[in-house]
């Protein structure tokens, strides 16, 4: 059974992983400090799909290692 959730965690982390690398806005790593933050804008289709789907996963990933530690 830990395995088995191990398995599933580790696959929900390369999810994640992947759904945050594409939610990268194109500014590069300068808007990370302060730069190019100048307009703010909304989320719309595909963006907040994808946060949303993101969210739920770290829910998940989160929920499947609290389980994982109480099973020791």
């Amino acid at each position: 059974m830990k395995n088995i959730l191990l398995i599933i965690n580790i696959v929900v982390a390369i999810a994640i992983t992947g759904l945050i690398l594409l939610q990268g806005k194109g500014a590069g790593l300068g808007s990370a400090w302060g730069g190019g933050g100048e307009m703010f804008q909304t989320r719309r289709g595909i963006e907040k799909v994808t946060l949303r789907i993101t969210v739920v996963l770290i829910v998940v990933f989160f929920v499947l290692s609290l389980i994982s530690f109480l099973l020791k």
